[in-house]
């Protein structure tokens, strides 16, 4: 008997030894560093001490500063159709670009979601979802999602802006509501934190914002804050408005001298590593490029590129994201991908989806991530 059990101790140990890694631990976490989240999520289940590594929050954090550097998506949500698709936009033509995604939520787009539009509202790979009354974070990579509880005054959420970021600051993801109503009596800015899970109050005042443009209503995301397109009521005057999430303040800056588009015809987006504005020029077929070259800098507007979408088959061009190269990539605003280069020379376009007619889909632009959020996720 007792040679039988030491036997099976030496069997035992000549396995342990068989299998023991014979890379270091830190040449093994660089690798895994720099795999894609899906491979990453597979490989939790080779062994305990990779399940702990790859849950990790720091790991997390090393992975994502690695995969925004190189990689990014644009995510397509289709209008009444059960299926979200992910593209790659720096490598369309591969045969991997593109992937299907199941919606997050079970019905969700009944009635389309039609906030989430071609601005940019992720950050850090999680997709803000707004769908009147509701609101939801949810990381397509993980398809872990976050039901955001209504804020007071709810009822009015038709005369609201939201936004999502990072507060870096005091680690935390905000929900942030701006109430566009002349003459309220109830506070016109309010942020939701996942980490105190609860609606906030900033602004007592009465908001002098009005906003035209329902399309326009999910701000983007730049440097630290978030932006959007609004109409001053008490001086008829366009402006941009801006949520520091740190310093958690609402600013406010002129549009371009020499742009005369109103709101509902253009929208924020980041070009490269400036906060710019696109406009559609309806009477002349193209669409406007202006750029900020210098933050909060007004004399710093500049219009760069004018790009014509006449003869292409669409009627209009919404830019969502620019590639490496500088190739600005945007879509029609419905299933098809246009891309322009820096001329303004329009090189492909085409549609990626060969299922039904989804009537419409909203767009954005996101990097794959194994973050999670505070607080309790709900797996889909």
């Amino acid at each position: 008997m007792r040679n039988s059990c030491r036997e099976k101790r030496r069997t035992v140990k000549k396995k342990e030894e068989k299998t023991a890694p014979y890379l270091p631990l830190e040449l093994i976490i660089q690798i895994l560093l720099w795999l894609p989240v899906k491979s990453l999520l597979r490989f939790k289940c080779v062994c305990k001490s990779w399940f702990s590594l790859i849950s990790d929050t720091h790991f997390a954090n090393s992975h994502f500063q690695i995969t925004a550097k190189h990689s990014r998506r644009v995510l397509f949500m289709l209008n009444h159709v059960p299926t979200t698709l992910s593209l790659d936009f720096e490598a369309l033509h591969c045969d991997n670009a593109v992937s299907e995604i199941p919606n997050p939520i079970p019905n969700f787009v009944e009635p389309p979601c039609d906030s989430l539009d071609t601005n940019s509202s992720s950050c850090r790979g999680f997709i803000f979802l707004h769908n009147d009354p509701d609101l939801f974070i949810w990381n397509p990579s993980t398809r872990v999602y976050k039901q955001i509880p209504l804020s007071p005054n709810d009822s009015n959420s038709f005369h609201c802006l939201y936004g999502f970021g990072y507060d870096q600051l005091r680690d935390d993801y905000l929900v942030v509501s701006v109430t566009c109503q002349e003459l309220m009596d109830y506070p016109c800015l309010r942020f939701f934190s996942l980490r105190d899970n609860t609606w906030k109050e900033l602004e007592a005042a009465h908001s002098p914002y009005v906003l035209y443009a329902s399309d326009n209503i999910v701000g983007s995301l730049f440097n630290g804050a978030i932006h959007w397109l609004v109409v001053r009521g008490d001086i008829k005057r366009q402006v941009i408005i801006a949520f520091d999430l740190m310093d958690r303040k609402l600013l406010e800056m002129p549009f371009p001298d020499g742009f005369h588009h109103t709101t509902d015809n253009c929208n924020l987006w980041v070009f490269g590593e400036f906060l710019s504005l696109w406009a559609v020029d309806w009477a002349n077929e193209r669409v406007e490029i202006w750029v900020m070259n210098e933050y909060k800098v007004h004399s710093s507007w500049t219009k760069t590129l004018v790009l014509p979408i006449d003869g292409i088959y669409t009627l209009s061009f919404y830019p969502i994201c620019s590639t490496k190269n500088g190739d600005i990539v945007g879509t029609d605003g419905d299933i098809k991908l246009l891309k322009y280069n820096d001329r303004g020379q329009l090189l492909e376009h085409g549609s990626f989806w060969d299922g039904p007619l989804p009537f419409g889909s909203q767009v954005t632009v996101y990097t794959e991530s194994l973050l999670s959020l505070p607080g309790d996720n709900v797996q889909a």
